[in-house]
């Protein structure tokens, strides 16, 4: 297994994920993931997000420390956030706890905690 700089906890607390004017999600069990010297990653819970505001995008990108991620757009009554989500549905070893989660850019998408 190759060396790794992530490390991935509960973060504390509520999260809330809003985009175009919407609440997508909320949630008390998100994931805190840290790699390197990148700013923290909350990863909410697939079930804990409101599914029908995402669309599927055709985008994949690969991480060596991570795997495959896919990607999601942000529909609203008036845009589309492209490619504003994305997830490891298969993310590689040491990483397992990130599957089933999805995390959001920060350009894209309000992510606090509340």
């Amino acid at each position: 297994m190759p060396e790794r700089d992530i490390t991935i906890v509960k973060a504390p607390g509520t999260w809330v994920v809003r985009a175009g004017g919407a609440i997508l999600g909320e949630t008390k069990e998100a994931l805190e993931l840290t790699e390197g010297s990148y700013p923290p990653v909350i990863y909410f819970p697939r079930t804990d997000i409101a599914m029908a505001f995402l669309d599927s995008s055709d985008t994949v990108t690969t991480c060596p420390k991570k795997g495959a991620a896919s990607y999601y757009s942000i529909v609203t009554k008036s845009t589309t956030i492209k490619d504003a989500a994305w997830s490891y549905e298969d993310p590689i070893e040491g990483v397992e706890r990130i599957r089933g989660h999805l995390a959001f850019y920060p350009d894209r998408a309000t992510v606090e905690r509340i």
